[in-house]
């Protein structure tokens, strides 16, 4: 089986790093139990503590796109937007096609 994968970051506003990180990970407890969620992973870049990587896996597309319509969700995201340094750009999407953890 294919998935869809999505690898992105976000940068927040000096100092507010580890704030953001919280919320993305408040935002994978969850989507551990969304539908076609497989992974979601978040990561502090070692270079730079405001920048915060994210790693997903989901069955499909689809599913991706209906876990940005859950309200608590959507509340996470309007949490995380003022705190950000930029504008959030799309991640790299790719196919997912194995490997270990899937």
């Amino acid at each position: 089986m294919k998935y869809y994968g999505l690898f992105g970051n976000l940068v927040a506003k000096s100092g507010k790093g580890d704030e953001l990180a919280s919320i993305l990970l408040d935002a994978s407890k969850i989507l551990s139990n969304s539908k076609g969620c497989r992974q979601y992973i978040v990561s502090k870049d070692l270079k730079d503590e405001d920048c915060i990587w994210i790693n997903e896996i989901w069955d499909s597309i689809e599913d991706h796109h209906d876990s940005l319509k859950m309200d608590v969700v959507k509340e996470l995201i309007s949490k995380a937007i003022p705190i950000l340094a930029k504008p959030p750009e799309k991640g790299f999407e790719m196919e997912v096609i194995g490997g270990k953890g899937i």
